[in-house]
């Protein structure tokens, strides 16, 4: 129950502080919101535009304001965007699937390719190693943006084989899939590979060697599950190169999502919309942290005892 607890208090910490340097952040913009509320070239008389400041709030001290936004957010309530005129959890309710779909299809792509690379280059050859290492370096050093407008280049616009856009098919998803996949898949390897070759040497694999288990069998079925371990780790920066990767992504590829959502709100200064997406991501993050906490001990049994997690 204490251990609950104190996932419970961590958990409200983190979006508390997400959305804390959301606020502070947001105020240090240059530019006034009463613009962003009715258009950079709107002519607003100064009672006008006093009045808007006190519709919204924005004439009270910063203080209050920050205590108002914190009140909000405790109750899922995030105020109506200053461009779409709509509930912020509307629109990002309305975008919000095409991101999961992106989202999701990363997350099964990242590890799927991981787990080839390292199995592939995880044998007692230098060579593959030192070219794999050398290929998920440029990768990871790529920009996403350079890597999917590469992909487009060569799949949509030379060879024909795939849509330039988002044209509601599985085919228009493929190419963003991999540009978002492909960084994460690269450094996944390398942590995998590496995990993989240090669990070769520990006393469980040398003692399944001594009774007689394959090579093969002891690599792929006992080092290969430790060497996940390092890579559950890795989970919170897996989470944020999602969200991250999808606003770069979703505009690349003109797919709709809250990426774009997210980066037209910046531009426009639209507070509610940007912080309420920063919420979404603090929720999003702890809870994907919850669910690695569970895969440990699925993973390693040594941790499940101390979590009560039973093996599926």
């Amino acid at each position: 129950m204490r251990g609950v607890l104190t996932r419970l208090v961590s958990a409200a910490l983190v979006v508390w502080a997400a959305a804390t340097c959301a606020f502070l952040v947001l105020q240090l913009i240059p530019g006034d919101p009463v613009y962003a509320i009715v258009g950079s070239d709107a002519l607003v008389s100064e009672e006008q535009h006093e009045r808007i400041r006190a519709e919204y709030g924005l004439d009270q001290p910063l203080v209050v304001q920050y205590l108002h936004y914190v009140v909000r957010l405790a109750t899922f309530r995030f105020g109506d965007s200053y461009q779409l005129q709509q509930p912020v959890a509307t629109v990002l309710a309305d975008q919000l699937w095409p991101t999961v779909q992106l989202a999701l299809a990363a997350t099964a792509l990242a590890p799927l390719l991981a787990v080839l690379v390292t199995v592939a280059t995880s044998g007692r050859r230098n060579w593959p190693r030192r070219v794999s290492a050398a290929v998920e370096l440029v990768v990871v050093s790529t920009p996403s943006f350079w890597l999917g407008i590469m992909l487009l280049t060569i799949f949509s616009f030379r060879l024909g084989w795939l849509p330039v856009s988002e044209t509601g098919g599985v085919a228009s998803l493929v190419l963003p899939t991999i540009t978002l996949a492909l960084p994460i898949a690269a450094v996944l390897s390398q942590v995998m590979r590496e995990g993989l070759l240090a669990a070769l040497d520990q006393p469980f694999a040398v003692t399944a060697r001594a009774r007689g288990v394959p090579e093969t069998a002891v690599r792929y079925r006992h080092a290969l599950r430790h060497s996940a371990l390092p890579a559950l780790t890795m989970a919170g920066w897996f989470t944020g190169t999602l969200l991250g990767g999808a606003v770069i992504v979703e505009n690349v590829f003109a797919r709709p999502g809250i990426g774009r959502v997210t980066l037209q709100a910046v531009g426009d200064r639209d507070l509610p919309v940007v912080q309420g997406v920063v919420a979404l991501s603090a929720v999003v993050f702890v809870a994907v942290s919850v669910l690695v906490d569970l895969l440990y001990a699925v993973v390693d049994p040594r941790l499940r005892r101390r979590t009560g997690v039973q093996a599926i």
